[in-house]
């Protein structure tokens, strides 16, 4: 991924202390040599590396997500959407007296929600399915930040009050990061980590923003993403057997990004949107 990954490790190693050592290793572990991906990156997904033999249909990557952007807005009468809650009378009047309407606490409430899609897609397993993923720590966390990294960005959009909703999520997302570091064994030098991975998310977040630039180069997303998700050796760019996934990959953050910007302002900032599903896909990248 990035070099501070090693650099992280090698200050846990100094500690000596079993936990914090067995994430190091968990760490690192999760960023061994990629040739399990590029020997499957023939254009199929077949086999899992945490379940062996997929009974699954083959998915041929090179036929994902070119469909046409749509809107990524639940539908009215979704039972996934998330509704403010409608309260009367004098229930509502103390709500109103303890700020619960406020704009802050209205805030809140949606980042949360925003949040809640995000992680919904990173944690479920068909996304590293699809993209030939191990499932460990810095394959979530690198696509945890590409998907904040796309919810941020759509944020922007909506100027001032998008960026300050923006703020709100990055905090939730914080506090979450540091739960799962606290989860995977680190109770000593979590400060030091979670600073070294605030600087990872910033970097990736620029990286981003640059390759998705109207001047950016052609393949420069492409690039970005084997740096921040795939390789662990700091290449900058891919091998020819891992190009089908990366490729992939990148059809994908390309159509989120323009469906999260057809999405309408409202279904952002309540959080009623759904990432696309990676379950069941058709050949052109759909349900």
């Amino acid at each position: 991924m990035l070099p501070r990954w090693s650099t992280a490790i090698s200050q846990l190693s100094k500690v000596g202390l079993r936990k914090n050592m067995e994430f190091s290793k968990y760490l690192y572990d999760g960023s061994r040599n990629y040739s399990k991906v590029a020997a499957a990156a023939t254009a199929t997904v077949v086999n899992s590396p945490l379940h062996g033999v997929s009974t699954k249909p083959e998915v041929n990557l090179n036929k994902l997500f070119w469909s046409k952007p749509s809107s990524l807005a639940l539908a009215p009468d979704s039972p996934l959407r998330i509704e403010e809650p409608k309260y009367e009378g004098f229930r509502r009047t103390i709500l109103k007296l303890l700020l619960f309407y406020s704009k802050q606490s209205k805030s809140i409430r949606g980042a949360n929600v925003i949040y809640r899609r995000i992680i919904s897609q990173v944690d479920k397993q068909p996304i590293y399915d699809v993209f030939n993923l191990e499932k460990n720590f810095k394959t979530t966390f690198s696509l945890l930040v590409l998907h904040m990294w796309l919810c941020l960005h759509r944020l922007k959009e909506e100027g001032k009050e998008g960026v300050e909703l923006g703020q709100y999520v990055y905090e939730i997302y914080n506090h979450d990061l540091e739960l799962r570091v606290s989860k995977a064994g680190v109770n000593l030098l979590l400060t030091r980590w979670m600073k070294d991975l605030e600087k990872i998310f910033y970097g990736n977040v620029v990286a981003y923003n640059a390759a998705m630039l109207p001047e950016a180069k052609q393949d420069e997303l492409e690039n970005v993403i084997w740096r921040n998700v795939f390789s662990d050796d700091g290449s900058s760019k891919p091998n020819d057997a891992a190009s089908v996934v990366i490729q992939a990959m990148s059809r994908y953050v390309r159509r989120e990004s323009y469906c999260l910007t057809l999405t309408d302002k409202e279904a952002i900032f309540s959080g009623n949107f759904m990432f696309t599903s990676l379950q069941n896909l058709s050949p052109d990248g759909t349900r």
